[in-house]
């Protein structure tokens, strides 16, 4: 038996069974009943997935997951794909943006080879390298990988997540890089939702009008000739994905087989997760949707699926700084279940059942 199905055979529901003793909890804690809206929501979510009533946040790991792609010879980015490599050692140095807000939280940050067109350095033991193939190849001729390679890239997700649940993990976050892969997202987000190129296709890094009327065209004629299965995620994979993309949904899988809250950062995690949901769906109980990505897709994937995301402050830059931003919430979240006084607890008088109006004089 593969990785792969060892894995989908360990994820089951989230377990509901301590949902009324925490319910319990959060109603007494000194404050008015359900005031702290979906703080609390994400603190009963939490106990759900981790089956423990006083979970810890002490481990958190943002897996971001780099990946080339062949489509970009169709002038769908703004960059050049030599940028790809170039951010993936400005991670590896702590320069990026990734870094500086992980460090906010208290979260590692793993940087993960998944495809990147060049050579990379392993000196640095915050680079994995799990290179499927040097980028995917230009999905408007050919499928962008093999059904083997779409597998080795959610198996290589779920290595890496293996590998640093050895160490410790109490919460993921996910995040990407790679140039032009919002591309292969729109068509990930077209095929699998039913929703036209041209409705679910956004401007990625920044391109012109000309060059997303294009953008649009070179998704519509990538799914044409792949024609992907919507109901089965490798399929839509490895005809009009990333490899990043794979090993993104293999973290999400895993992290829901080792029953860990996983927080989605945008559009690129957000089509990968729509992969580890056609492959497995229960793994929707483990997900918190981070934000909502400016990018036009990423609202309608969310939709999809059925998550709601935490905040929407106009991100689009990818990499899991979305994704951390959305840990440190639910970590605040844990941290008024655990920490804050019950009324019993802070001598705090409860509220009047049945008040007393005082009568009107007349």
């Amino acid at each position: 038996m593969n990785i792969l199905n060892m894995t989908l055979e360990k994820i089951e529901e989230i377990d509901h069974s301590l949902r009324d003793k925490t319910q319990k909890r959060l109603d007494n804690l000194t404050k008015p009943q359900g005031s702290l809206g979906r703080l609390e929501e994400f603190a009963m979510q939490v106990v759900e997935i981790t089956r423990d009533d006083n979970p810890s946040m002490k481990d958190k790991i943002i897996f971001t997951m780099a990946g080339d792609h062949g489509v970009t010879e169709e002038g769908v980015s703004a960059f050049p794909k030599e940028v790809t490599p170039q951010m993936v050692y400005n991670f590896i140095r702590g320069g990026a943006g990734i870094n500086v807000l992980a460090k906010h939280i208290g979260a590692r940050v793993v940087v993960v080879d998944m495809g990147v067109a060049g050579d990379l350095s392993a000196k640095d033991s915050n680079l994995k390298i799990k290179k499927v193939a040097h980028g995917t190849k230009n999905m408007v001729k050919e499928p962008a990988m093999t059904k083997d390679e779409a597998i080795k890239s959610i198996e290589a997700g779920i290595e890496v997540f293996e590998e640093e649940f050895k160490k410790g993990i109490n919460i993921v976050g996910t995040g990407d890089m790679g140039i032009g892969n919002t591309t292969p997202s729109s068509a990930i987000a077209s095929a699998i939702t039913g929703v036209p190129a041209d409705d679910i296709t956004g401007r990625g890094t920044g391109i012109s009008n000309d060059a997303l009327r294009n953008k649009i065209e070179v998704i519509k004629d990538a799914l044409k000739v792949n024609n992907p299965d919507p109901n089965d995620g490798i399929d839509v994979l490895s005809k009009v994905g990333g490899f990043e993309i794979g090993g993104i949904a293999g973290v999400i899988l895993a992290a829901a087989s080792r029953r860990i809250p996983v927080v989605i950062d945008g559009f690129i995690s957000g089509a990968a997760a729509l992969i580890a949901y056609k492959i497995e769906p229960k793994v929707k109980g483990y997900m918190i949707a981070a934000h909502s990505s400016a990018e036009i897709g990423h609202r309608i994937v969310l939709d999809y699926i059925g998550i709601k995301p935490i905040f929407d402050l106009n991100l689009r830059l990818g990499e899991g700084t979305g994704a951390a931003l959305g840990i440190n919430i639910v970590d605040a979240a844990v941290k008024i279940l655990k920490e804050m006084a019950t009324f019993q607890g802070a001598s705090v008088s409860t509220k009047i059942k049945n008040p007393k109006v005082p009568e009107k004089v007349s």
